[in-house]
Formats: structure tokens, C-alpha cells, sequence
């Protein structure tokens, strides 16, 4: 794989021909297939990187399995507990190694940050506060089948939140629609702020919001008894121009800012491999990452706190 040494890529799938040409000429691959199952097959293929539509993952995921592949797989696994369940069942009983995509683990700030918690550098763990907003909100279409703006976008958030303060164990939401009366007539919202309880008495505020008309705004504190550490949403060039006032250019997209993060998360995934280690994260992470998105949901729509206990 390109920037990847520890992999070659033998085969790319995609039902657009021309994306799959593509892939095959960057990537340096063999061969190309239109349907990702082929790919899966292909007898020289030791391991499977899952990039399609949330809807597809499980049944990648466990036909991989099945056939004994190592797996990385964008996040969800599945947009409901007990397909999730299942599905890693599968790859745990055939004992393949699996990663799920949470790519701001790899992101040098956030394990910077983790790396200091960690050595007790802000003392005891107080309080989490994390912001995301996209530029604008992903197509109608898309939204319709993303299972909610807690398990589509906030859920990067709570996987932070987990990755560097704990466990939590009770959520209440708050929703609205702010950006597009559209959204709410799907039955979702585009703006949230998501309360947080963590096992260990820290407390912690996600907000969320499908619009951001200066560019994708992702911003993460967390504070201590002894100072707090801050991964913040810094120029995409690290210039300011002073003059009338102050300018600096914006990053537009996640894809723009965790360009690096995506790659490290690859590197991180095959030199796990390499080495017969345990990629991270992986199936619990996975799975309590969307059981707290999940309570998030259950919280807007009853209007409640919701005990992590309680969804099952």
C-alpha cells in the first residue's frame, strides 16, 4: 500500500470502474474487481480494509472472517447492537484480527494528550468538552440511512471521550433542527449537545452540528485538577496575516485535517500484523463506542438521561 511498508495491495473493489481504476493506479494494485466479494476472495489477500457504505460493513466483515482475513473496517460495525454483536462474534470465534476506524487515536495530538493523562500530567480528570461541526451536512440520500447524527458523527466524539477519560455510563442529549427542516423530516437532527457521566465522576459536553459555513470546526479539552490539554482546530497552514484584522486559512473537511491520522491508523494496522500483535482499537471499542451513541439516541427521543446499563 502507498506510504505502507508493511503492505502490497493485490486487489481494489469498487462498482465505479473508474474509482477502481483509480485506486489501482495509486495504490499500486494487481487487480480490480467490481464487487468487493471477489476482492475478499482473492486467495493471495491476507487482509481486507473496509471503506464502503455503513450499510455493507457487517456483511464484509463476516465474509471476511469467514475466510479468514484480518480486517479493518470504517466505523460502525452495524448501526444496531445486535447485528454489531454478531458480527464480531464471528471474527472472534475465527480468531482474526480486527480494527474498527477510529482514526483521531492515531492523530499526533490526541495520543500526544493521551500519552500525558496517562503520566498524570493534568492531574485528576475533571471534565471533557469536544466540538465537531462539518461544513455542511452530507446529502439527504446519505442521512436517511446513517442511523442518526450520534452514530454517524458524534460518535467520533464519544470514541475520544472513552480513548482519553474512561468509561461512561450515563448520556442525555439534546437535539435540534437548525440547519435543514429536511433533516428533521427524516426524523433526525443537525445540531446536539450530548451530556456525559464517566464511571471514573468526570463529566463531559460533546456538541455536534451538520453545518459550519467557515470550514470543519473539531476542537477537544480535557481539564484537570492540575491544567488541561487542548487539541484544537488550528490554521490548515500555519500562517496569520495581520494587517486590517487577522486572517488564516481553515481546514475544510475531516479528510483535509486527519489526512495523517488515516494514514498512521494503516500504518499502525499492518505493522500490528507484521508483529502478531492486537490491532487497537477493536471489537470492544467498536461496540461501546455505539452502545453510548445508541444512548445518546434513546435519550433525545425520550427526553431523558439514559444509564448505559439500559441499552442492551
Amino acid at each position: 500500500m502507498l506510504g505502507v511498508a508493511e503492505a502490497r495491495v493485490l486487489a481494489v473493489a469498487d462498482p465505479n470502474t473508474q474509482a477502481a481504476e483509480a485506486a489501482r493506479t495509486l495504490l499500486r494494485a494487481e487487480k480490480v474487481y467490481a464487487e468487493p466479494e471477489e476482492a475478499i476472495r482473492h486467495p493471495g489477500v491476507e487482509a481486507v480494509v473496509i471503506v464502503t457504505p455503513t450499510d455493507t460493513h457487517a456483511r464484509y466483515i463476516e465474509l471476511a472472517a469467514l475466510a479468514g482475513k484480518a480486517i479493518f473496517c470504517e466505523k460502525p460495525v452495524a448501526k444496531d447492537l445486535g447485528e454489531t454483536r454478531r458480527v464480531l462474534e464471528v471474527v472472534r470465534r475465527k480468531g482474526v484480527p480486527f480494527q474498527i476506524g477510529f482514526q483521531r487515536r492515531y492523530d499526533p495530538p490526541y495520543q500526544q494528550a493521551k500519552s500525558k493523562i496517562e503520566a498524570g500530567e493534568i492531574g485528576q480528570v475533571e471534565q471533557f468538552i469536544a466540538v465537531m461541526r462539518d461544513p455542511a451536512p452530507a446529502p439527504l440520500e446519505y442521512l436517511k440511512g446513517s442511523g442518526g447524527i450520534f452514530i454517524d458523527q458524534s460518535i467520533h466524539d464519544i470514541d475520544c471521550a472513552r480513548f482519553l477519560v474512561g468509561e461512561v455510563e450515563e448520556v442525555h442529549a439534546w437535539g435540534a433542527v437548525r440547519v435543514d427542516p429536511q433533516i428533521g423530516e427524516i426524523g433526525d437532527v443537525d445540531t446536539t449537545n450530548l451530556s456525559l457521566r464517566f464511571t471514573n465522576g468526570a463529566l463531559g459536553v460533546i456538541q455536534n452540528s451538520r453545518r459550519a459555513v467557515y470550514g470543519y470546526d473539531v476542537r477537544t479539552e480535557v481539564f484537570g485538577s492540575g491544567g488541561k490539554l487542548v487539541m484544537d482546530a488550528t490554521p490548515k497552514t500555519p500562517l496569520w496575516q495581520y494587517g486590517s484584522g487577522v486572517k488564516a486559512d481553515h481546514y475544510h473537511f475531516f479528510m483535509d485535517r486527519f489526512k495523517e491520522a488515516y494514514r498512521l491508523e494503516l500504518e499502525a494496522f499492518f505493522r500490528f500484523l507484521s508483529r502478531g500483535e492486537t490491532p487497537t482499537p477493536g471489537a470492544r471499542d467498536a461496540l461501546e463506542s455505539l452502545r453510548i451513541a445508541l444512548a445518546a439516541t434513546r435519550s433525545l427521543k425520550e427526553g431523558r438521561a439514559v444509564r448505559l446499563e439500559e441499552v442492551t
